[in-house]
């Protein structure tokens, strides 16, 4: 029988190998995503990937949920954050839902932020789509991001009350 600690570590196996970030997404036959914009309040409950492929209208509409509330500007999230955001989510269960800070961030949001004196940076992976804000009701932010940092898939950053993934290099803070 494996055990979820036999198969974390195979995965992290795995990615310090060379295997693509979304490996995962490649074993799994849907990945689904319960998200949940807390500064537009709307939400989106979307298998967009199922059989082998990804679901061009699911992740337009992800897209569209994860854009800039500042000023309404979408661009694409890259699918490897999603692919881990829907990984870290099923490893506490699959049918949570996601409360999203921030997906992508206008560079007229993020220029707000820096001067509001918020703790961004001004070439942060939100501008390009590769980075996501996020929490889950009812779970312990410090434990969200020590199952985080298992996939080894990019940074984390722990905050008082959500915690930061992308698919940068991986570090922490």
């Amino acid at each position: 029988m494996i055990t979820r600690r036999n198969f974390l570590q195979s995965m992290i196996v795995l990615a310090a190998s060379g295997y693509p970030k979304n490996i995962l997404a490649l074993e799994n036959k849907e990945r689904a995503l319960n998200l949940h914009n807390i500064h537009t309040g709307e939400k989106l409950a979307v298998d967009y990937y199922s059989s082998g492929a990804y679901d061009r209208n699911a992740l337009n509409e992800i897209n569209r949920i994860m854009r800039c509330h500042f000023n309404n500007e979408l661009k694409p999230i890259d699918v490897s954050v999603l692919d881990l955001l829907c990984d870290i989510k099923d490893s506490i269960g699959k049918n949570r839902e996601l409360l999203i800070i921030s997906g992508y961030r206008s560079h007229a949001y993020n220029d707000y932020l820096r001067k509001s004196g918020r703790d961004v940076v001004s070439n942060s992976l939100h501008l390009t789509g590769r980075a996501i804000d996020f929490r889950i009701p009812g779970f312990d932010i410090s434990k969200l991001a020590v199952i985080a940092k298992s996939f080894s898939a990019g940074g984390v950053g722990k905050y008082q009350a959500f915690i930061h993934i992308d698919n940068g290099r991986v570090r922490y803070w």
